[in-house]
């Protein structure tokens, strides 16, 4: 195939313009046309419902509205505790018109989890469904600033307010915010090797620097008949910067599933709705490919584009994908910090198997050393990306810094080049090969997972005396999350006390956060100054 990919990046040039809000380019500019569709959507009973972008904009001005009568003003936060469903994405639209920042919080956190992000958000209102419901209605008592609960779907617990009484005596019409593109829109939570989850503060600008490498791994996007689908919860980057905000941006139609993933529901959900663009993390396309080594022999599926990421796509999950699915996978890497900003677009440029692609237009990366100077290609480094463009126009997609926390903001920045922590090097042609994390982060399943949050609920556990999380190799998730326990006095290793200590973390954390296996240790590996070497026993764990 033809290289194009010299005469893309450096043909590109930011169109940001001075006054920009997510909600006007994503919703409220296709609402003219009354038909457009907007959202489908179905969940695992077989329900199903749909929005136009008009009946999208009119229930957002409705909340928009009912949020204003609440209180909420410019600045505020709203938590948004909702998995795949139509009111997530009214919501979230109902606060960005606002001038408010929407705090998303996946339907997987457990009460500690939650309450944490909710807290140190101080946000004012929580929008929960049944599902989320429960946990935060036993956290109520101790979240002084949430002033209001709304309940979703019936969701209802002493004290909360109904979405659709709320919004059946609002007015459908509303004025959206005067913003600028730097103006805060989002904080997305995401966890680190020390210390509690960092709170990185979006700016409306963001979904623009998502665009280009939206467009270019779904070769395009969009085209006539264009509809997007993705497993990724709408709460975490992935689906809400790859999936939901740069479809709609884009006038096209998204679908919303709220269930668990299940390769032969994935299948038929392809089927039923015309997917023609799909966002899959790896694992789950390793899962499909075990469950349906040839899938078009029994579905008729209509894919043109597909996008990867969240962790490495293997030559084989990729031929697979080729040969079984009719697509090139194009594989995407970036940050909830600073998002999409390498990847693939096979139809611009050749894929080479087993690398993370090149820099997508607008975006200046390179490999840098510890000084933050750029280290000589196929030297290993960290992947930083400029704060400018080319042309010297600043890169929308950056966060504007860590919530109320600018030491971190600090640290992740060396002069203009902000650091991704993630090890790589850049051969001659621009693409980057993957080398690992510097630090002790690591993907299980495409979830990012950092391993201090995890220790701090293990050693609450009253046979806990210390503990470490590393990632274990495996073949379907890339990783699950391995606790190496040293016991305190009086506690003897059991199955039953293994099992013990992976319900205190279920009980307290996200699904994806929770050990899957959890091995005694007599000794942790310690550095002269009483740290725990992790990397010790993820090198062991590798080696098996």
């Amino acid at each position: 195939m033809t290289d194009r990919y010299r005469e893309t990046y450096l043909g590109f040039r930011w169109q940001v313009p001075p006054r920009y809000n997510i909600a006007q380019s994503a919703c409220r500019r296709w609402s003219s046309d009354p038909a457009r569709p907007a959202l489908l959507w179905e969940d695992e009973s077989g329900a199903t419902a749909s929005l136009t972008f008009a009946q999208l904009l009119a229930q957002a001005n409705r909340l928009s509205n009912a949020l204003a009568a609440l209180g909420v003003a410019r600045g505020d936060r709203v938590a948004i505790l909702l998995p795949q469903r139509l009111e997530t994405a009214v919501a979230y639209f109902a606060c960005l018109q606002v001038g408010a920042i929407a705090v998303p919080l996946s339907f997987l956190f457990g009460p500690e989890a939650l309450e944490y992000r909710v807290s140190d958000s101080e946000a004012s209102v929580a929008i929960a469904d049944p599902q989320t419901m429960p946990n935060l209605a036993v956290l109520r008592d101790r979240l002084p600033a949430l002033r209001h609960v709304i309940g979703v779907a019936g969701a209802r617990e002493s004290g909360t307010l109904d979405w659709d009484a709320l919004l059946a005596k609002a007015s459908d019409a509303f004025e959206c915010a005067d913003t600028a593109p730097t103006d805060p829109a989002v904080i997305i939570y995401t966890s680190g090797t020390t210390g509690p989850p960092k709170g990185a503060l979006m700016p409306h600008s963001a979904l623009l620097g998502n665009l280009p490498g939206f467009e270019c791994s779904h070769d395009g996007f969009p085209r006539d008949g264009d509809r997007f689908w993705s497993p990724a919860d709408w709460a975490w980057t992935g689906g809400l910067w790859d999936a939901l905000m740069p479809t709609l941006h884009h006038g096209q139609c998204i679908l919303g599933y709220r269930g668990r993933f299940d390769p032969e529901k994935a299948l038929v959900l392809m089927e039923k709705y015309a997917i023609r663009n799909a966002f899959l993390f790896p694992t789950a396309l390793k899962m499909m490919m075990k469950a349906f080594p040839e899938p078009r022999a029994r579905f008729a599926l209509h894919l043109r584009s597909m996008m990867s990421g969240g962790e490495a796509v293997s030559p084989a999950v990729l031929d697979w994908a080729r040969s079984a699915l009719g697509v090139t996978v194009n594989e995407i890497f970036g940050q909830t910090e600073m998002n999409y900003i390498v990847g693939n677009s096979h139809a611009l440029w050749p894929v080479r198997p087993g690398s993370m692609g090149r820099p997508y237009p607008g975006h200046r990366v390179a490999v840098i050393d510890d000084a933050g100077q750029e280290v000589p290609r196929g030297t290993v480094g960290d992947v930083a990306v400029h704060r400018q463009w080319l042309d010297g126009v600043d890169d929308p997609v950056f966060f504007l810094g860590y919530w109320r926390n600018e030491e971190a903001t600090r640290k992740k920045f060396s002069g203009d080049w902000c650091r991704t922590g993630d090890l790589a090097s850049m051969d001659e042609d621009g693409y980057l090969w993957y080398q690992g994390r510097a630090d002790d982060m690591f993907k299980s399943a495409g979830y990012r997972i950092g391993p201090a949050e995890i220790e701090n609920c293990l050693l609450r556990h009253p046979a806990v005396a210390n503990c470490a999380v590393v990632p274990s190799p495996d073949e379907t998730r890339g990783a699950v999350v391995k606790a190496f326990v040293l016991l305190a006095p009086g506690h003897a290793p059991s199955d039953a006390l293994a099992e013990s200590i992976r319900a205190h973390a279920k009980a307290h954390l996200a699904a994806f956060q929770c050990p899957k296996e959890v091995e005694f240790i007599e000794a942790l590996p310690m550095t002269t100054t009483g740290k725990v070497q992790r990397n010790v026993l993820r090198l062991r764990e590798e080696k098996k």
